[in-house]
């Protein structure tokens, strides 16, 4: 037996909050190690022009993994920190580090700053995952916290009515001689995601399963009204075409924090 199948063996047999386990689990790495580099690279040039930063905004990537926006973003010439709850990632991130780029690991529950950022940006559907809905806007609290008064918001999330109709609702893949069994579906509230994974010492697939709240554009509005964010934009994809309804696979929001 390997000792990365022996840790996740161990990892499993805890429990918990399912992303402090996922995040940090080395199958997670690999499951998402493809990841379109160039779209990621893409869609942060159509930010830039469309928020316009000055020179050396300071911005947060809350949520950063491994840091590929964080780096990014810092090799355009901003000053940027990323927090993210997995120390596996945030190891990785660190690789990076420089003058202008730091790493921390940090639940995005604990606060994070006081009027210090510019822009606090959220990739990927970072945000939805907590058991307690209070739990998020505990995070939306952090956000307004931290943001200078003007500073901006940028929210990447699922677009709950298109991802309805375009699951797939079963796929395999074999990355490193090991089989990943994913199933999706989804109910009222959620997204789920098992992913099980080859055999452990016992017989059986090693699993876990990803949820992810679903929320409307309509939710978002409400939320964030109720910390100080004012939506301002909201975009459908990564090309920051206009968001529609049943079409467009992301709500991309872009929020603004009051002047005090």
């Amino acid at each position: 037996m390997t000792g990365e199948i022996k840790n996740e063996i161990l990892l499993k047999s805890h429990g918990g909050e399912w992303f402090k386990r996922w995040f940090n689990s080395s199958f997670y790495h690999k499951l998402y190690s493809e990841r379109n580099e160039k779209e990621a690279a893409d869609f942060i040039d159509e930010l830039i022009k469309e928020l316009q930063p000055g020179p050396n905004a300071c911005m947060l990537d809350l949520g950063c993994g491994n840091g590929r926006h964080s780096k990014y973003l810092s090799s355009k010439g901003f000053d940027v920190t990323g927090i993210d709850l997995a120390s596996s990632s945030i190891r990785e991130a660190r690789k990076w580090q420089n003058d202008s780029l730091r790493f921390y690991r940090q639940d995005m529950r604990t606060r994070f700053g006081e009027s210090y950022f510019d822009f606090v940006l959220s990739f990927f559907t970072s945000f939805g995952y907590f058991d307690n809905p209070e739990d998020d806007d505990v995070v939306l609290g952090n956000i307004t916290r931290a943001l200078k008064p003007g500073g901006m918001l940028m929210m990447d999330y699922i677009n709950a009515p298109f991802a309805e109709k375009k699951t797939i609702a079963s796929e395999q893949k074999e990355i490193d001689g090991i089989v990943y069994s994913i199933t999706r579906w989804n109910d009222e509230k959620y997204f789920y995601k098992k992913i099980a994974i080859g055999e452990d010492i016992l017989g059986e697939p090693i699993e876990y399963t990803e949820r992810v709240r679903k929320y409307s554009l309509d939710d978002f509005y409400y939320r964030f009204a109720k910390h100080g964010l004012q939506v301002e934009q909201v975009f459908g994809d990564y090309q920051l075409n206009e968001y529609e309804k049943e079409t467009s696979p992301r709500i991309i929001l872009v929020a603004g924090k009051a002047h005090f």
